[in-house]
């Protein structure tokens, strides 16, 4: 399934709950941890120079799209350059996450939906809830080392991995490995609710 990151032609604006100030205060810091000027950035990931300036000084309100270049050109995954894995309640300890505090990402015109669950989006584990409206499926999957697998908790849908097909509907659970190729669709006319965790040795989602 697409784990964390849209297609070009999905670039939704960051979500509400993702405010400028910090998306750039994170890009900043991923930069610098890289030791990569704006310049040098902006050559990587194909997006002006200007923009990431913007971006990081709380001017801008990337879209989608330039994300997955900037965390592509970075290294790191789409979750990390969105939320920073910091409990936002102080007295919560960092392997906490409220539900009011879940990252959200608006999959294009389908209206698919994800919400990161995990508290440090920066492990090799990976879950969130995915909400997929009739007539949505995943775009451009991640496969790389690992094992993704699932829990459906409400509505029907189809998943395919490799050359095999299964219908899966509430209640039903899977699981399989990463590098194989694989896709889900909502083929029914309700919206289909599930659970789906990654364990990807491969961060670059």
């Amino acid at each position: 399934m697409n784990d964390s990151e849209p297609t070009q032609n999905q670039a939704d604006s960051i979500p509400p709950n993702n405010t400028q100030g910090p998306v750039g205060e994170r890009l900043r810091r991923l930069r610098k941890e890289r030791d990569l000027t704006i310049l040098e950035l902006a050559t990587r990931a194909g997006v002006s120079a200007g923009m990431i300036s913007q971006i990081e000084r709380g001017a801008a309100n990337p879209s989608i799209k330039i994300i997955q270049r900037l965390k592509t050109a970075l290294g790191v995954n789409l979750w990390e350059v969105l939320d920073s894995g910091e409990p936002r309640t102080p007295e919560d300890p960092p392997f906490i996450r409220r539900r009011q505090d879940r990252p959200r990402l608006v999959m294009g015109e389908s209206g698919l939906t994800k919400e990161l669950l995990s508290p440090q989006p920066d492990q090799n584990l990976r879950f969130m809830i995915v909400r997929m409206p009739p007539g949505s499926e995943t775009q451009d999957v991640l496969i790389g080392r690992g094992h993704k697998g699932g829990y459906v908790l409400a509505g029907r849908v189809a998943l395919r991995v490799g050359d095999r097909t299964a219908e899966v509907v509430a209640g039903d659970s899977f699981q399989f490995r990463s590098d194989l190729p694989h896709q889900v669709f909502n083929r029914s006319d309700e919206e289909a609710t599930l659970i789906w965790i990654m364990s990807v040795l491969d961060t670059h989602l």
